[in-house]
């Protein structure tokens, strides 16, 4: 597959999202602070989900996710990171736990939230808006550092696996294009 195809691909998928663009931002989360907010105060950026964890062999990633997100940040990029303990009991700290982790590690500076369940019947709210049945790209979470990429419009663009590098040159265009749409 050619790279153009695998772009077109992916942004055709925005519109066949059927969870509202109203619903993603009026979720209620909780910061890593543990305050109750709702995703709204994003509404009109580009939004980058990932659940991250501290002791995954993909804990490198979030030098990238830093990198895209002070690289875009002013151009309309947020990256969003919701702390996982799924997978392999990668995540066992607590809130403050990590986010002395995220910070003293990887001088993060995106907004973190509290830690959630991303599979499962404590399946979070938010996740089951991105990867729930009716998501455009719907199924379990495979593992830490799964991804998903929100237009400015609230609709699912694109759904990376753990593998997908936030620096790499396929992932970097996705994210321009999704910057350069209004």
């Amino acid at each position: 597959m050619t790279f153009r195809f695998l772009l077109g691909s992916f942004i055709c998928f925005a519109t066949l999202i059927n969870v509202s663009a109203q619903s993603i931002y009026e979720v209620s989360v909780n910061d890593i602070e543990g305050k109750t907010t709702t995703l709204s105060p994003y509404r009109g950026r580009v939004l980058l989900f990932v659940n991250v964890a501290s002791a995954c062999g993909y804990t490198a990633q979030y030098e990238g996710l830093q990198a895209l997100y002070a690289k875009y940040q002013k151009r309309g990029l947020t990256v969003l990171g919701f702390p996982c303990n799924q997978f392999g009991g990668q995540e066992s700290g607590s809130n403050t736990e990590i986010k002395e982790f995220c910070s003293t590690n990887f001088h993060v500076t995106f907004p973190m939230f509290a830690k959630i369940e991303v599979n499962g019947a404590q399946r979070h709210p938010l996740y089951k808006a991105l990867a729930g049945s009716g998501a455009v790209f719907p199924g379990d979470i495979s593992w830490n550092f799964n991804k998903f990429l929100v237009g400015r419009d609230g609709k699912v663009i694109a759904r990376f696996d753990s593998g997908a590098e936030p620096e790499s040159a396929a992932f970097v265009t996705i994210i321009e294009a999704a910057l350069a749409a209004k």
